[in-house]
């Protein structure tokens, strides 16, 4: 069972998203909150698998509650939720290890595919929304290109071929029909390339990949 908090400083947005994840067999809610603070809170009482998480909300907004989060011990993976899909939270929020990035008007189906596949340890970002937010942001930070290139020197060129794919949105099924490998060969590069950037997921990995071409 994927144990599930839901923060968001609007009532109806909640009752809406529990609604939803409640009619998945594999899916429990096992509190809500309505600003960072709370969700902290929540977060050591409870100790659920995901949490979703609205990007603004009054008091403490999500990116801080995030931050504090991601410093606990067996820290959950967060999903952050905004109504906008190109944000500066939301960047700021995929650097300090937010495992996925989602419109609060996103399907139910994908809303539980969301939780699945973070739970499951991957990141959860549609191809389209990641290359637009690589786009938007990557590099405008002085000093990150040179700091890239010197993450990515310790990649073989296979890995980077791969990279080069994830950093261009695609996702490992496109990525093996691409460079003629299978998914699973695919999925075992983007894991050992995290491991050695010391990155927590593939929208992390993008952001690199794009730092060092300067884009």
């Amino acid at each position: 069972m994927i144990r599930v908090l839901i923060v968001d400083d609007e009532v109806l947005v909640r009752a809406g998203f529990r609604m939803i994840l409640q009619a998945a067999d594999d899916i429990e809610i096992v509190a809500e909150a309505s600003d960072g603070k709370e969700a902290v809170d929540a977060v050591l009482k409870h100790w659920p698998d995901v949490v979703l998480m609205d990007v603004r909300m009054s008091g403490m907004d999500g990116l801080r509650a995030l931050q504090e989060i991601s410093r606990l011990p067996k820290a959950p993976k967060v999903i952050m939720l905004t109504t906008f899909d190109l944000d500066d939270y939301v960047h700021t929020a995929l650097r300090a290890g937010a495992s996925g990035f989602l419109l609060k008007d996103t399907s139910p189906h994908d809303l539980m595919s969301a939780v699945r596949t973070v739970a499951a340890g991957s990141a959860m970002l549609s191809p389209t929304v990641t290359k637009r937010l690589i786009d938007e942001f990557a590099g405008r930070e002085p000093g990150r290109t040179r700091q890239a290139r010197e993450q990515l020197a310790t990649l073989t060129g296979r890995e980077m071929d791969v990279l080069n794919g994830v950093a261009d949105g695609l996702s490992n099924a496109e990525i093996a029909k691409q460079l003629s490998m299978s998914e699973a060969t695919v999925k075992a590069h983007v894991s050992r390339t995290l491991t050695k950037l010391g990155l927590a997921n593939r929208v992390q990995a993008a952001m690199v990949a794009r730092d060092a071409a300067g884009w």
